[in-house]
């Protein structure tokens, strides 16, 4: 189990200090066509189940003020 804490005091990097990209291009459109085509895929295959997420070009940000954790797949 994963415990969680939230400090409203504590100060985060600001939207600049973040990494935005690595300036290699990459943006086509397959990029696009390829996550709509496996949504509409799942979608209908799973039209009866509500316990899914689906997510497309999202970023992970680790905190460095912490030990690295093992997450359960």
């Amino acid at each position: 189990m994963v415990n969680l804490t939230y400090s409203k005091n504590r100060i985060l990097p600001t939207a600049e200090e973040l990494p935005s990209s690595d300036d290699t291009p990459v943006d086509n459109q397959l990029q696009n066509d390829i996550p709509n085509l496996l949504l509409s895929l799942l979608a209908d295959i799973w039209a009866d189940r509500d316990d899914w997420y689906f997510g497309v070009n999202m970023a992970v940000y680790y905190n460095p003020d912490e030990p690295a954790i093992a997450l359960p797949l």
